[in-house]
């Protein structure tokens, strides 16, 4: 068995150092592909406005339309370029004690395009209704 040393030269970790580099510098591109899904729903048209906006609607709705009752909203006049506009349908209440949930079918629309979400809300009595996260 012949040992032989080997010798490192700066040559050598030169490519080496470039591809760790090239690996550093792609990450946040891939993080970012992880949302790629996302490109052109209606979620990537929206400003701060348009949520605060909907999120409203959602919490009228849910005071004032009943169960399978629809209530429509639309971005118009929050300044966007975009025109989005939504369907919020309550469904589904539960009462126990005076704890009382539902949840909200919201339908956007943006661009020819279309998000379904399904959030859940909760409160207690007359309390603001507050959004339930999922397990």
């Amino acid at each position: 068995m012949i040992l032989r040393s080997r010798k490192t030269s700066s040559a050598g970790a030169l490519p080496c150092a470039a591809v760790a580099c090239a690996l550093l510098l792609s990450l946040p591109t891939a993080f970012a592909a992880n949302l790629e899904f996302l490109h052109d729903t209606p979620l990537s048209y929206m400003t701060q406005k348009d949520i605060d906006s909907v999120k409203r609607a959602a919490i009228t709705a849910l005071n004032s339309k009943s169960d399978g009752e629809s209530a429509h909203w639309t971005n118009e006049g929050l300044g966007n370029g975009v025109k989005i506009d939504a369907t919020l349908t309550p469904h589904d209440t539960t009462k126990t004690g005076d704890r009382t949930c539902r949840v909200v079918d919201v339908v956007l629309n943006a661009k020819g395009q279309s998000l379904n979400l399904h959030p859940r809300y909760c409160r207690t009595g007359r309390a603001q209704w507050q959004l339930q996260k999922k397990n």
